[in-house]
């Protein structure tokens, strides 16, 4: 990889960090705008996608590098796994949480929690389209021509997935929305964020690495935030006080090593299978 890729990368990151606090200084001046959705908001989410086409057209990268091609064939299956992945280790989570007493789910009530969730879900698509394509499509995929080891590559875009994200948490992000998900200061949210990022990193990318599409990430990300972020923000679960770090299903400890463990099992089928079809193209050639 030239230093032109590389210098591109580094372009890229550098306003991925800092899209969000002009975002912000853009609110400052122009007061006034409904509390989490404003034009800096706007701004932070889109200018990562923008920047991404804007080096691949200046570059002459291949569209192809985004992952924006479906890849059904041999891909039902991730389709159908980013559908499951949050609802099962969410229902995991609550039957966890509920056992133990930590977790009170007398308020769900589950026909209107239905109509919030699948009214929530297109424009969460839309949003998510701009950052898996950014994340995924753009960033994993030209960090992958470095050759990095996989633990390399989950550290570098969880650090700059967080770094997105720190100006939404302390900044945009409304503090009953924060105090709902987990009663702590900002600062310290970010750090139970980053943590969480790391461990959706592994599972994000390895979707993304094993059927070289964006479109698996995209609805994954779609029904995590029509469906946890509406669990716990809209009030449909109650969490014991202190027990948010263990079995919130946002940033729960739980929740987290079950992410984690997903992303393990699916990089493990993507490294055997790369193995099988070496072997088979090495049988052919005896």
């Amino acid at each position: 990889m030239g230093k032109k890729a590389v210098r591109n990368l580094g372009v890229f990151i550098s306003i991925v960090i800092i899209s969000g606090w002009l975002g912000v200084l853009i609110d400052s001046v122009l007061t006034g705008q409904p509390e989490g959705d404003t034009l800096g908001m706007g701004l932070w989410l889109v200018l990562p996608l923008l920047t991404a086409l804007v080096i691949i057209l200046f570059s002459r990268l291949s569209w192809r590098e985004l992952g924006l091609k479906p890849n059904f064939k041999g891909n039902i299956k991730w389709y159908l796994a980013s559908i499951l992945i949050f609802p099962v280790v969410t229902a995991i989570v609550l039957l966890i949480g509920t056992a133990a007493n930590w977790i009170d789910l007398s308020a769900f009530n589950l026909k209107p929690f239905i109509l919030a969730f699948g009214s929530t879900l297109f424009i969460n698509f839309i949003i998510d389209i701009f950052e898996e394509t950014a994340w995924r499509g753009y960033l994993t995929s030209q960090l992958l021509k470095l050759n990095l080891n996989d633990w390399k590559l989950y550290l570098i875009v969880g650090c700059v997935w967080t770094a997105w994200h720190i100006p939404y948490y302390l900044v945009f992000l409304p503090e009953v929305d924060l105090q709902a998900v987990m009663p702590v200061s900002r600062a310290v949210y970010v750090v139970v964020a980053f943590t969480t990022f790391l461990s959706w990193t592994v599972m994000f990318t390895e979707l993304f690495r094993v059927t070289k599409s964006v479109w698996p990430c995209v609805i994954l990300h779609t029904v995590e935030d029509s469906l946890i972020n509406l669990i716990v923000i809209s009030g449909y679960i109650s969490i014991a006080a202190g027990k948010e770090i263990l079995v919130s299903p946002i940033n729960g400890i739980i929740a987290s090593i079950l992410y984690l463990a997903v992303g393990l099992v699916i990089r493990a089928y993507r490294i055997n299978s790369c193995k099988i079809r070496s072997d088979q193209i090495l049988f052919s050639k005896v």
